[in-house]
């Protein structure tokens, strides 16, 4: 049985006492040291090398936050476990910020604390390996096939069903075409991807942007989630704190080492028009706005279509009218003249198959296939495929032509 190291850090010798105690019987965890204070739990973890360095916050001199930065830097491969009373966002963020992978409020049990330290020395397992082979030198990448999309779901508005379009969108693509489908959560602070499609991924985005300096895909897709469909799945971060670990140039090279190794990729972005969001909606070449038919919804979609056009952004834009009913809301034909555009979906109203499928974590277009619901997002799938069918056929042709004249 592999042995995880570990380095107590806390200023009060009873605590650490404590924690040695609670982990005394762990058959695969082994206590290889303690210190008393920030500045000599840095040079302990230096000599050690360990696998895991539980650190507590509040001690004197340098405390907790400023050691785990420095032991971060110091030594990536030893993964930093905070340990404090407090239990709030602020000291969370401040934690994470400074390179924890994982965060206790005291009291812990001995379960907590050994299944922690379990996850978070796991998680860092992959560096070793990583930086054991010298790197390889590679060819510059050739020019991406026409045949790769980046597709966004967006909306300003909330609770218009982006996350279930996303889900249902990228099963839908990968189930009918047969090819590479990623699906990203980018609402960061909220994402449910994960939960919709029944999964219990190991890391997030958030731990993943934390593992290098340079992602490269091995890495990336150590961290994506496979689904039975076939679609594999990056999560939003498990905790609402660790969305700010995320930048929009972590965005954009995701969404770039993703689509050399993908063929469509479907983001299910959050309600708001951030550096991320933006990053994210550039580097689309389709962005699928979602709305409903009443008025909170159609102001919103209204305003992101001003929006969208001030940003050149506008061209890639198909409009999809979710939740659709004749019994209430905005006329269909009202909503085309006030928005001077027709939606390229129609989504029926289905709550009973939508949550089913939700509480479930089954996606609709797999365990309803033949609801209308279902049938639809399958439509709007398949114009994705046409789309690129046209870009591969245009390539051949291309490629054909230039044949032709070389000779």
């Amino acid at each position: 049985m592999s042995q995880t190291s570990v380095l107590v850090v806390d200023d009060i010798a009873n605590v650490r006492e404590d924690i040695k105690r609670l982990l005394y019987f762990e058959e695969d965890i082994t206590v290889v040291g303690e210190a008393g204070d920030g500045e000599e739990a840095l040079r302990m973890a230096e000599n050690l090398k360990p696998d895991v360095v539980l650190m507590d916050i509040n001690m004197p001199g340098m405390d907790g936050i400023m050691a785990s930065e420095k032991i971060s830097n110091q030594i990536p491969e030893t993964a930093i476990v905070i340990i404090s009373i407090q239990g709030e966002p602020e000291y969370l963020r401040k934690a994470m910020a400074a390179g924890a992978r994982d965060y206790l409020v005291k009291p812990f049990s001995c379960n907590e604390l050994a299944e922690t330290i379990r996850r978070a020395n796991n998680s860092y397992k992959i560096r070793p390996r990583r930086s054991l082979s010298p790197p390889v030198a590679t060819a510059p990448p050739e020019a991406e096939p026409p045949d790769k999309r980046i597709i966004a779901v967006f909306s300003s508005k909330g609770g218009v069903g982006k996350s279930t379009v996303s889900c249902n969108m990228a099963v839908s693509l990968a189930q009918e075409t047969q090819k590479r489908v990623a699906l990203v959560d980018l609402d960061l602070q909220g994402g449910d991807d994960a939960v919709m499609l029944n999964l219990s991924p190991k890391g997030t985005i958030a731990e993943m942007v934390q593992e290098e300096e340079q992602l490269e895909y091995s890495l990336l897709n150590s961290y994506l989630a496979p689904h039975m469909s076939g679609v594999k799945v990056l999560p939003a971060p498990f905790r609402p704190e660790q969305a700010e670990l995320i930048t929009a140039a972590h965005v954009a090279e995701i969404l770039t080492l993703l689509k050399a190794n993908h063929d469509y990729i479907v983001i299910d972005t959050s309600p708001l028009f951030n550096d991320l969001n933006l990053n994210a909606l550039e580097m689309a070449d389709d962005i699928l706005l979602i709305f409903t038919r009443d008025l909170p919804a159609i102001k919103h979609v209204k305003t992101d279509l001003e929006v969208l056009e001030t940003l050149n952004q506008s061209h890639k834009v198909k409009l999809v009218l979710n939740k659709s009913t004749q019994d209430y809301g905005i006329k269909i034909a009202d909503l085309q003249k006030h928005m001077n555009a027709s939606p390229a979906a129609i989504l029926p109203f289905d709550e009973k198959t939508v949550l089913s499928s939700i509480n479930k974590g089954h996606p609709f277009v797999l365990t309803s296939a033949n609801s209308r619901i279902a049938q639809s997002i399958k439509e709007l799938a398949a114009e994705f495929e046409t789309a690129t069918a046209i870009a591969q056929d245009k390539a051949v042709k291309k490629s054909l032509f230039n044949k032709i004249f070389s000779i």
